[in-house]
């Protein structure tokens, strides 16, 4: 078995907060009743900061809720914006940039022209560099996750960057660690069984199947369970799985815990249907491969961002359908993403890899830049249904861990593409305009 070399005292899981009540019946029409219930129910999101409960009034919106509030921007949908919307003027033509022109490099990484997203600011750089050195500690001395030669790519992939990005609400480093490790075995997974790293087609399920039961444990006969147990250290993706699940089922409530497990087996899923597509050297339809991207795509980070703030959203909540279509847009829009700063990154490599570029210049005729300018339409459609799911539930559900659960959902979209768009290690941009 493998011996695990304890983090210092202040990087061990956090204590799970006392869960939030669930709803006790549906919500779907969101009724003034039910609402004036699951309000009184539900603990304000005040109590994790430290307000003091039962204050006379309520915190302004932080500006990434007022974002949420204000609604999309996309033609018709006026409407539906909760506040007035300012409208910022036209920002001043930079120097050499006239019309049709790309914008000029970012102090790190350069947006793509046309792709609709909102800035952020620069993360924490004392919480950025905390958390990359828990990780790399983690990775090294707690699930020997990679060997020496893949350091710099390691380092190279800034997961500390991002994961501080993508939650900067999160109380602790400790909170932020949650979906840290998380992310690195999800990743490990992705690379030493689907991609970079021996990653294969042949056999995928059978290897996908026994990883996932790190995360959703067997239950078998005493005879069988200590062979299953000695599984779980049989490879860094295990290792990986195995203890990131550990460290999340202390923090996090039983509901949290069975809501990834289920977005992880959505994720399974999905790489094994491109797994399929390989094998039999095919490019799926258009639609075919958006219907793989909503399962194969980045919803589990996303799902947690409740845990790693803190709080937990009720479960019937979380269940309700148009919880589930914003959760499962912000998924797609932030997996199009990828697909548009890897595009470069995948070419490169042996093989044929898929893509939405790709998928549509195949299937509808087009050339590598007018595909990979329909992808961007496509992601900037994604992206103004995902605020408008978001706009239209803030309205109809005031509940405080609703609320904040959009809100951290729609930072978590803007810091995914703030990562993708810094990390000039991994990433560039064609040279289409």
């Amino acid at each position: 078995m493998e011996s695990r070399q304890s983090e210092p005292a202040e990087s061990h899981p956090p204590q799970s907060h006392p869960p939030e009540s669930s709803l006790p019946e549906v919500v779907a029409p969101f009724g003034a009743r039910v609402l004036a219930e699951a309000t009184a129910r539900v603990c304000d999101v005040r109590a994790v900061f430290g307000d003091p409960v039962g204050a006379s009034s309520p915190p302004a919106p932080e500006p990434d809720l007022a974002r949420i509030l204000r609604g999309p921007s996309g033609l018709g949908t006026a409407g539906l914006r909760l506040v007035p919307r300012e409208e910022p003027a036209p920002p001043a033509e930079a120097p050499g940039e006239g019309p049709g022109e790309a914008p000029p490099a970012a102090a790190e990484g350069t947006p793509i022209p046309g792709l609709y997203h909102h800035p952020v600011p620069d993360p924490d750089p004392v919480r950025v560099e905390e958390v990359s050195r828990r990780i790399k500690s983690w990775a090294i001395d707690e699930v020997s996750l990679y060997p020496d030669d893949w350091e710099e790519e390691f380092d190279g992939f800034s997961v500390g960057r991002y994961m501080v990005a993508c939650h900067p609400d999160a109380p602790t480093v400790d909170h932020l660690m949650i979906a840290t490790r998380l992310m690195v075995a999800e990743n490990a997974v992705d690379d030493c069984y689907c991609e970079d790293h021996g990653g294969s087609p042949d056999g995928l399920g059978e290897r996908l199947l026994l990883a996932h039961t790190a995360l959703d444990p067997l239950y078998t006969t005493q005879e069988y369970q200590p062979q299953w147990a000695r599984s779980l250290h049989a490879d860094a993706p295990r290792r990986a799985y195995r203890s990131a699940m550990e460290y999340f089922v202390q923090a996090g409530s039983a509901s949290q815990a069975d809501r990834f497990r289920h977005d992880m087996a959505r994720l399974h899923m999905g790489y094994l249907a491109e797994a399929a597509w390989a094998k039999e050297d095919r490019v799926p339809e258009v639609w075919e491969y958006l219907a793989m991207r909503q399962f194969n795509n980045f919803r589990p980070c996303p799902t947690i961002t409740d845990t790693v703030g803190g709080y937990e959203l009720p479960a019937d909540l979380h269940a309700q359908p148009a919880m589930q279509r914003v959760i499962a847009l912000a998924g797609n829009a932030t997996t199009i993403v990828n697909d548009l700063y890897s595009y470069t990154k995948e070419l490169a490599s042996p093989g044929r890899h898929l893509n939405l570029p790709v998928v549509i210049a195949d299937r509808e005729g087009l050339s590598e830049r007018d595909a990979y300018l329909k992808s961007v339409e496509v992601h900037n459609d994604l992206m103004r249904e995902f605020e408008t799911a978001a706009a239209e539930l803030t309205a109809a559900l005031p509940v405080p861990s609703a609320q904040r659960f959009l809100r951290g959902v729609a930072t978590w979209v803007d810091g995914n593409h703030y990562w993708h768009r810094t990390n000039t290690y991994r990433y560039s941009l064609p040279d289409f305009w």
